[in-house]
């Protein structure tokens, strides 16, 4: 029988409701990060198999390539979907994130579907599961590393706005060599931006646990790694890809 006036009892009692408080974050915490990969998964999934229906019905030819909005509706909504997830999550309900997840997943697997008419399938293949074994070591490494990559952040952002400004500069020089390297870079960015974001998604959890905001976390969470790796998969792909003759 515990003694009342032994201090010690208090003592193990505080310590075993901290322990106990911490391997209750510790689950939580890994709950939010397979919800996070979940839907990350799961919308990679879905462009993909939109893509591949949109290609192989001819549709995306005819449109891709023809005359008419369309195919810039299709190009541009992609980013549309991107800028209302962003800048107005606080103001979206739960469910409607997650619609417009879902929706940009699909409207991305329509605007992908171009690469599949540029590129061979074996060579889109392959390119698309080195990436996933790329972003899953990133990834991991990101989730597990004790090192702060808070002050990569600023520098890999930065790097992104420069890598655009080149891109657009390239599509008046039409320079290979230009189009090499900024390939390359574009690879090595957002291999970086993959490990920072899965840090700063795990970091989140701890402001979020508990709160109306933690479904709206995970998709924002899960669209941010989609963009590190679908950037990834595209600019490795122009890097080692093989187009069709």
């Amino acid at each position: 029988m515990a003694n009342w006036s032994d201090p010690r009892s208090d003592i193990a009692g505080f310590g075993g409701a901290t322990v106990a408080r911490g391997e209750a974050f510790d689950a939580g915490l890994r709950r939010y990060m397979l919800s996070v990969y979940n839907y990350m998964a799961s919308g990679v999934l879905l462009t993909g198999v939109v893509a591949m229906l949109f290609a192989s019905s001819g549709l995306a030819y005819q449109v891709l390539a023809g005359p008419g909005i369309l195919k810039y509706v299709i190009m541009f909504a992609p980013l549309l979907f991107v800028m209302v997830l962003s800048f107005g999550i606080g103001r979206l309900s739960t469910v409607a994130a997650q619609g417009l997840y879902w929706a940009y997943a699909g409207v991305m697997g329509l605007s992908l579907s171009s690469i599949l008419l540029v590129y061979t399938g074996t060579s889109v293949a392959q390119t698309f599961f080195a990436t996933a074994a790329a972003f899953a070591g990133l990834s991991l490494w990101g989730y597990t590393t004790k090192r702060s990559l808070s002050g990569f952040g600023t520098f890999l952002i930065m790097g992104v706005v420069g890598l655009l400004v080149a891109m657009l500069i390239n599509l008046f020089l039409r320079s290979s060599a230009m189009d090499m390297v900024i390939s390359f870079i574009g690879v090595l960015l957002f291999a970086g931006l993959t490990a920072y974001d899965t840090q700063k998604i795990k970091s989140i959890y701890a402001h979020v646990a508990g709160t109306d905001m933690m479904g709206k976390s995970v998709v924002m969470g899960a669209l941010t790694l989609y963009l590190d790796f679908i950037n990834m998969f595209l600019f490795l792909l122009r890097l080692i890809g093989n187009q069709r003759n």
